[in-house]
């Protein structure tokens, strides 16, 4: 029963995310020369907990336009636009009502939308075959209007899903039996909030358009303390935890983000390092809060990056969503000149190539790793589904050229610091 309430109030938060979604890469159709990277401006407010929140929703739009246009450009609020400020309650009801339909008084936390279908997908929710899109078409809870169109990858179903896998790691049996409430209730909060507010490119990007978020944390885990203060921001303004101690919810953000930084892709090696060592040394106690709490860092990074290990139909969708996000990307850094990033165009790259390359240097590493943590039916699955996903993008591979590399070269060209060494499992 505690495992399922936990997962309501993170499928909750997570329709609060939706609902107060920001950060997208778009073009004023008034003049297609502007390039807007229309996030929430950070209004940095001076916590008790000792470091500045972002709290979203208190600030207007900021308008970057990096490549400047001689003409004025009116930005016109949209329809649409002003639905995404509305809460997923508000936007229901208010559509229920302008389509005359009955709006039912109730005081269920969850709204009726859940019945049904939906509600007996939940109750399959542990399963690692979950389809998280074939939820997201029956509740309509995880993305609103023109949500995938502007993050095809970095949104409310990568949370949802991420989330899921989460809960499927803290059922294995050396967790479930050491895990407290406490960690259960963390992991899943920052598995639903570790992309919050994710703007669709990545770090380098944010970098080299002189962007206030890389100026603000020094470029250093750029979108990850984003993601964290935002998630802070998103908790203190909900009042979920109004009721506990000060103390306890400056733990609890202080904790939830350890997690989240953790899923910096640039720092897997340094978690993979200590990870083997831990597991070479046989020393992981996890009745230590210290060690609980690593390998939750490690779990939430294995569900960060699950996608390959799911069944083909879900990895490959997975797949292509990613990609896309990357070409997207890809397509404005050459409109503009800014050098294209890696894996960012679409006319050298491939899915293909981009998968193998992503499963050989980054999945494989970890998850043989996790394998030798929990050798349990679930990650034998995983590692299954790995083998057989990238069996399959080779055999794309070879149908689309007749070169025969096994390897995108862009992940061979990254710094050799942050690629993990290939795993040695026991």
């Amino acid at each position: 029963m505690g495992i399922a309430l936990i997962w309501c109030l993170a499928l909750i938060l997570i329709k609060w995310i939706t609902s107060k979604r920001r950060g997208a890469i778009s073009y004023d159709s008034s003049d297609q020369t502007a390039l807007y990277i229309r996030m929430l401006g950070d209004v940095r407010v001076r916590s008790r907990a000792g470091f500045e929140t972002e709290r979203r929703g208190s600030h207007p739009y900021i308008d970057f336009r990096i490549f400047h246009s001689n003409s004025e450009i009116e930005v016109s609020v949209s329809a649409r636009n002003v639905r995404r400020l509305l809460s997923f309650q508000r936007y229901l009801r208010s559509s229920r009502f302008f389509r005359g339909i009955t709006v039912p008084n109730s005081s269920n936390i969850l709204d009726d939308d859940y019945n049904g279908q939906a509600k007996c997908m939940l109750e399959k929710v542990g399963n690692w075959n979950f389809d998280i899109f074939l939820f997201d078409r029956l509740t309509n809870v995880m993305v609103q209007e023109d949500y995938h169109s502007q993050n095809p990858y970095h949104n409310a179903v990568h949370a949802a899903d991420v989330t899921q896998a989460m809960h499927c790691y803290l059922k294995e049996p050396k967790l479930s039996k050491s895990l407290t409430p406490w960690d259960v209730l963390l992991s899943l909060i920052s598995a639903a909030t570790h992309d919050l507010d994710h703007p669709g490119v990545n770090q380098p990007f944010l970098i080299k358009t002189n962007h206030y978020l890389a100026t603000l944390y020094k470029n250093t885990s750029v979108l990850e303390n984003h993601h964290w203060r935002s998630a802070v921001g998103l908790l203190r303004e909900s009042g979920l935890f109004a009721h506990m101690s000060l103390e306890n919810r400056q733990l609890m953000e202080s904790q939830i983000g350890d997690l989240i930084l953790a899923t910096d892709i640039s720092q897997q090696n340094e978690y993979l390092s200590m990870f083997r060592s831990h597991l070479d040394r046989g020393d992981l106690c996890l009745e230590d809060a210290n060690h609980r709490h690593f390998i939750l860092q490690m779990a939430l990074k294995c569900a960060d990056i699950c996608n390959p290990c799911r069944t083909w139909e879900l990895s490959k969708q997975w797949s292509e969503k990613v990609t896309e996000e990357f070409f997207h990307q890809g397509d404005i850094e050459k409109k503009y000149h800014l050098g294209v990033s890696p894996l960012c165009d679409r006319q050298t790259e491939t899915i293909a190539n981009i998968q193998i390359g992503f499963m050989t240097y980054l999945v494989e590493p970890l998850f043989g790793e996790w394998a030798r943590f929990s050798n349990t039916r679930l990650s034998q699955t995983m590692l299954g589904h790995l083998g057989l996903n990238k069996a399959s993008w080779k055999g794309v591979q070879r149908e689309q050229s007749s070169s025969g590399a096994d390897a995108d070269p862009a992940f061979e060209e990254m710094d050799s610091d942050i690629l993990p060494q290939e795993p040695r499992l026991s």
